[in-house]
């Protein structure tokens, strides 16, 4: 699965203000995800949220898939 698929998933299911995919091998991804949705959700629901948004695809084309979810102010402070 291309790196810009998985992008789009999670862009069709999350208000993303960044995402950026990247995978050296096609079946093992990491990802930067910046979005407003969450706003007051903890880790394990911001995990909810994006693994709800790839769906069926975790469990055929993504093997391995790891993310650091931030809200757009977290995003910013990090700099």
């Amino acid at each position: 699965m291309q790196p810009q698929s998985i992008e789009e998933l999670i862009k069709n299911h999350i208000n993303c203000d960044y995402v950026k995919v990247e995978s050296d091998d096609l079946t093992h991804f990491t990802a930067v995800i910046v979005s407003e949705d969450f706003n007051q959700k903890s880790k394990i629901m911001r995990h909810r949220l994006v693994y709800a948004a790839l769906g069926d695809h975790m469990q055929s084309d993504i093997h391995a898939f790891s993310f650091q979810s931030y809200t757009p102010e977290e995003y910013r402070n990090l700099k």
